[in-house]
């Protein structure tokens, strides 16, 4: 499964960038391309998550579409299938770009008690 490479290496990022303070949630953007199963990749984001600070944290999981540009009419649109053919005339004859982005959008942290928002300490 290659959801767990992709998500070992995300909660690595996560870890660098939170340091010690806890995660409740992280929002990850990756493209149709990576043809991710999504209950296989919070599953994954899980066991890479054990015993770090973003363990039991929600993953909210957003699949980008690729863009089809077809060679015999020139349709262009967007999918989520990395088989796609043209939607325009069903043309099989069709670029994909695009849909192949992995990125950590947000990270949501634990508020720490005792400390007042603008306050240093």
């Amino acid at each position: 499964m290659h959801e767990h490479g992709m998500c070992e290496g995300l909660v690595d990022l996560i870890r660098r960038e939170a340091g010690d303070r806890g995660i409740t949630g992280a929002r990850v953007r990756v493209g149709t391309r990576h043809a991710v199963v999504g209950e296989a990749f919070e599953q994954a984001f899980a066991h890479a998550a054990e015993g770090t600070p973003a363990e039991n944290a929600v993953l909210d999981l957003v699949v980008t579409p690729l863009t089809v540009i077809c060679r015999d009419c020139g349709g262009r649109t967007e999918s989520l299938d990395v088989l796609a053919v043209c939607p325009v005339c069903g043309g099989d004859d069709v670029d994909l770009t695009g849909g192949d982005e992995l990125v950590l959008e947000s990270v949501s942290y634990r508020e720490e008690r005792g400390h007042v928002p603008g306050h240093p300490g």
